[in-house]
C-alpha cells in the first residue's frame, strides 16, 4: 500500500461518514462495489480517476476535496 493510497482512503471515509453514508450507501451512489469502496478506504487499491469522479459525484463533492 502507498502512502497516497492510504490518505486517499482516509480522506474518503473521512467524507463519507461526514455525509452520513455507509459504504453500502456510497457504493450504491456511486455504482461501485461495496468491497470495492471497502478496499479503497483501507488503501489497498490504486483507484483509477474515473471511479474518484463517481465517488466524488455520489458524495456531492468536488473532486479537489477527495484530495489529501
Amino acid at each position: 500500500m502507498s502512502d497516497v493510497q492510504a490518505r486517499f482512503g482516509r480522506r474518503l471515509r473521512a467524507v463519507r461518514t461526514e455525509k452520513g453514508l455507509s459504504q453500502e450507501d456510497l457504493a450504491h451512489r456511486s455504482g461501485l462495489h461495496r468491497t470495492y469502496v471497502s478496499s479503497v478506504e483501507r488503501g489497498e487499491r490504486n483507484i483509477s480517476l474515473e471511479n474518484i469522479a463517481k465517488l466524488a459525484g455520489a458524495l456531492g463533492v468536488k473532486l479537489t476535496e477527495l484530495m489529501p
